[in-house]
């Protein structure tokens, strides 16, 4: 061998396959060395490309020279990529990608040159545009997730659109028999075995029915065998699939990769969350390690397998896949294809910790690292480590160890972490389980015999025909689910009632989603989320039966709130949400008007939000419950957040019908009114709006396009669709009521509220709008309010005219919230919660004037503490009001949480904070109002 480039040298004393090349072509060391010192781009891999481009005339001949020189090409780039690899410079990510990027490329390169060099006899195939219709090659497994390694085959799927026969040779064959005849030749052109080696050795049992079904399809077959055949490991597979060819600058690249897209996405992510696939992909682990252990037994010396073997990087990518598959349908940011970046994303969205993803990470680049070494040695296909202790010592110092021992324990260590987190990600533990009398396998289990009404309803759901409609697999889960649940709550000291109750509850819960198996196959694989479960069911009627209407929500109980919470990270938070929820509405209306779709998401997205506030409420899965002011904060920003985005969504199909501008943003805005207005909204609170526009007089046409505006939105947001609405619209709070416009421009707001002419506000409405504020749409509009809104609540007025006004309208309300009851009603009583915001209204309308510090829309709590500060009332009793305004709202969150519709307490049930506090409103009232 002559003289040897210094960057070669660490590769030659790892690897036989360079010895035996740069000994045989000495003369690519200077060029191979000089061209180590720099990243393998995708330049460098065109430009070895290029230089292997055969320059013979006959196409017969320059395929044959082009299969030789593509073959050298290759070569070359190994011990390139390799040099690099064993002298550090290159990292795993950097060997992965241009390994891939070689295939993509000389595949391009390849199929090109069979194409050109049959076209004179069979022509090729076009569309119905006459455009040529290339062969779709899809890159599966490590090429589809850019992830090759050094010495791999490539797996590859042949697709082509639509039937017909070639056009522009000598001859027409079909395009079947035209696409076969490609395939076939790129095979042998890419994997035949020569003087020069090989380029890739290409498997094809990826493709639809195996080795049994054709070798090329078209995609409607393909669209066929996936609705009919299509496995389970097969939705696994086509995680990774990705176009190849054609190549992004072709004409037709776009058509076929949506074309492609459409067919796989919904095959591979299923709209719902899929917890069954769980099941499915410990199976096919289980199969592989069967595989592997019995290979182990023929050739003892291949036991320790890096990939395949427990501990392996197959591991790793089944634990990535899964949370891809089980919610990739709901989240397209896990639509992704590299394993470390799904694992990112998976950490991202606090489904693993940080040291999960930290070992995992680690064990990842490590055996890759460790298999590329494994492969350099004879550029073979292996991924076992050598039986003998030298070839180990030798790997080990190629991995950077100093002694074997070190090198052994090293590989131990990832291996038995990865063993770890994907028995505990899988439940690697078989179900124990007795068998019934038509020996089905089946937890035998019945309620306990005190439990008398879960008792009986256990009677009747046992041997009913919705029973023997579920299966074996959901029955035995079901029961298993119940037994369980028993035992958790029999070691709660809640009494026999309110445990009867709950595993009630927890009977209907199962029974409203054991038609869906993924449900009963969540909360099966993760046994530990039963207690959470339960804990909702046992503190909340209405949250169990929002669980029951909305059952994807099960889900939230496992991930929790997130990275990120409104409290401690507002702007962060409530801007990463948007931009999530962007994310999935432009994924759903990517393929034209999805509005159906789109209003789904948003309901789902609203579903979660709501949940999530529920769970932080009732403390669990956090330290402390959440405060009531902070659950109507979480929730009031919601809304704003839901109302903006549909704003969003809307205009432009507003725009589309009357030829506007879509881009352009409307003069538009939304303000709320109400609970919604003070920051007060409940769980199933309605919303209290009223939209304002702006436009010039001369516009003759703004009131009909914002009209029509405002009816799309409020059809948005009220449309009972598959998962339900989102919220309940009132618009009576809008000048003039139910009687006056649906939209209102902002100057006849104004004039209508300052009382200029005949048509005019009531007091009233004036008192509403102490609590009114912009929400969404136009900012400037929102300014425009605003200001309206302080010159309005600012007037001066006669303070005995106000009093009786505000008098007058206090008994109206009594009158329409009758009360015959004998209990307390803490909203609608004297000395409740209506009560004290009378008082902070009739505070702010009287002295705003001259207490401008009063016009701040900042909740009833803090008005009463400024009015106090201000010398209107005195503090003690402005505190204990306070006071028993939150304590009211506790009270009635608790009521309205376990399922009842009017917030009434009777005497008995009342302790001694909650007449202290009827009294002491009742005192302010009349010191206030009264005197």
């Amino acid at each position: 061998m002559t003289t040897i480039h210094p960057k070669l040298s660490t590769l030659l004393d790892h690897s036989a396959y360079a010895v035996r090349w740069l000994t045989a072509r000495p003369e690519w060391s200077s060029e191979i060395g000089e061209m180590a010192a720099s990243p393998v781009s995708e330049a460098v891999i065109e430009g070895l490309l290029k230089a292997a481009m055969p320059t013979e005339p006959d196409h017969a001949q320059s395929i044959d020279d082009l299969a030789a020189n593509l073959r050298l090409a290759r070569q070359k780039f190994m011990l390139l990529i390799a040099a690099r690899d064993f002298n550090g410079t290159a990292d795993v990510q950097e060997v992965t990608q241009a390994m891939s990027c070689f295939a993509e490329k000389v595949t391009a390169v390849a199929i090109e040159a069979i194409r050109q060099d049959i076209k004179p006899t069979v022509g090729e195939p076009l569309n119905q545009q006459g455009d040529y219709s290339p062969m779709l090659i899809v890159g599966m497994g490590k090429l589809g997730g850019r992830e090759l390694n050094v010495s791999s085959d490539i797996d590859l799927v042949f697709l082509y659109e639509e039937d017909g026969e070639t056009q522009g040779g000598s001859k027409s064959i079909s395009h079947q028999e035209w696409y076969t005849r490609v395939g076939k030749r790129l095979i042998a052109l890419l994997s035949e075995l020569r003087s020069e080696g090989f380029i890739f050795r290409v498997d094809m049992r990826l493709r639809p029915n195996g080795d049994s079904g054709p070798l090329v399809c078209s995609l409607g077959m393909l669209e066929e065998y996936f609705c009919v055949q299509g496995r389970e490991w097969e939705r696994y597979a086509w995680i990774k699939g990705r176009m190849i060819y054609p190549l992004p600058d072709m004409p037709a690249y776009e058509r076929c990769q949506k074309g492609l897209q459409d067919l796989v996405r919904p095959f591979v992510y299923r709209r719902y969350l899929d917890f069954g696939v769980i099941a499915a992909i410990r199976e096919l682990h289980g199969q592989i390690q069967q595989e592997a252990e019995k290979r182990s037994l023929l050739h003892p010396e291949r036991a320790a397998d890096v990939k395949l073997g427990r501990g392996g990087i197959r591991e790793i990518e089944f634990m990535a896949q899964m949370f891809q598959l089980v919610r990739g349908g709901q989240d397209p940011g896990l639509r992704i294809r590299p394993t470390l970046e799904v694992l990112k994303a998976v950490f991202e969205r606090q489904l693993i910790g940080q040291v999960e993803l930290d070992q995992l990470t680690n064990a990842y680049l490590y055996l890759r690292k460790l298999e590329h070494r494994l492969q350099y040695w004879e550029d073979a296909q292996t991924h076992h480590l050598p039986g003998d202790d030298a070839s180990q010592q030798r790997l080990g110092v190629a991995m950077g160890h100093a002694s074997l021992d070190e090198f052994k324990k090293q590989l131990a260590e990832h291996r038995n972490n990865v063993a770890t987190l994907f028995a505990n990600a899988f439940v690697l533990k078989k179900h124990q389980a007795e068998v019934d009398s038509e020996g089905v396998n089946l937890a035998v289990w019945s309620p306990p015999a005190d439990y008398s009404a879960l008792t009986e309803k256990w009677s009747e759901w046992w041997g009913s025909a919705r029973w023997r409609s579920l299966s074996d697999s959901s029955r035995r889960k079901f029961t298993q689910l119940m037994s369980a649940a028993a035992s958790y709550v029999e070691q709660q000291d809640w009494g026999l009632s309110r445990s009867d109750e709950v595993m009630v509850r927890m009977m209907n819960l199962l029974d409203s989603i054991s038609r869906r198996s993924s449900y009963l196959a969540l909360l099966s694989e993760y046994p530990h989320i039963l207690s959470r479960l339960i804990a909702l069911i046992s503190a909340s009627k209405w949250g169990t039966d929002y669980l029951i209407k909305h059952p994807h929500l099960l889900d939230d109980l496992l991930t929790g709130q997130g990275q990120y919470t409104p409290e401690d990270h507002p702007a962060v938070y409530w801007a990463k949400l948007k931009a999530d929820i962007n994310i999935l509405l432009d994924d759903a209306m990517d393929n034209g008007d999805q509005a159906e779709q789109a209003m789904d998401i948003l309901r789902q997205v609203h579903h979660t939000e709501t949940f999530l506030t529920l769970l932080a409420e009732l403390g669990i899965g956090r330290n402390e419950p959440l405060p009531i002011e902070k659950v109507s904060d979480r929730l009031s920003a919601l809304a704003d957040l839901i109302l903006g985005l549909t704003l969003e969504r809307v205009w432009p199909m507003v725009a589309k019908k009357f030829q506007l501008n879509e881009v352009t943003p409307p003069a538009f805005a939304v303000i709320a009114y109400g609970k919604l207005g003070g920051k007060e909204l409940g769980y199933a609170s309605d919303l209290d709006i009223v939209f304002l526009y702006d436009a010039p007089e001369s516009d003759q046409n703004a009131g009909e396009i914002y009209a029509f505006y405002a009816r799309r939105l409020i059809a948005w947001l009220t449309a009972s669709t598959s998962a339900g609405i989102l919220f309940e619209i009132d618009t009576r709070l809008r000048p003039n009521g139910a009687a006056g416009l649906l939209v209102t421009s902002i100057d006849s707001f104004r004039r209508y509220q300052l009382r200029e002419g005949d048509n005019s506000a009531w007091l009233w409405e004036h008192q509403a709008l102490t609590r009114a504020r912009f929400c969404a749409g136009d900012i400037a509009i929102g300014e425009k309010f605003e200001k309206i809104r302080s010159e309005v609540l600012a007037q001066e007025r006669n303070e005995a005219l106000l009093k009786q006004e505000i008098l007058d309208m206090r008994q109206k309300v009594s009158e329409g919230h009758p009360n015959d009851s004998g209990l307390f009603d803490i909203k609608h009583d004297s000395g409740g919660m209506v009560d004290i915001e009378f008082i902070v209204q009739y505070l702010v309308l009287r002295f705003s004037v001259g207490h401008p510090i009063l016009l701040g829309n900042l909740g009833n709590i803090a008005l009463l503490s400024l009015a106090s500060e201000e010398g209107l009332i005195p503090s003690e009793q402005a505190l204990q009001a306070a006071n028993a305004y939150r304590l009211y709202r506790e009270y009635q969150h608790r009521i309205r949480l376990d399922g009842a519709d009017k917030t009434r307490v009777s005497q008995d049930e009342m302790d001694a904070a909650l007449v202290e506090s009827r009294d002491c409103v009742k005192k302010l009232w009349e010191k206030v109002l009264l005197t």
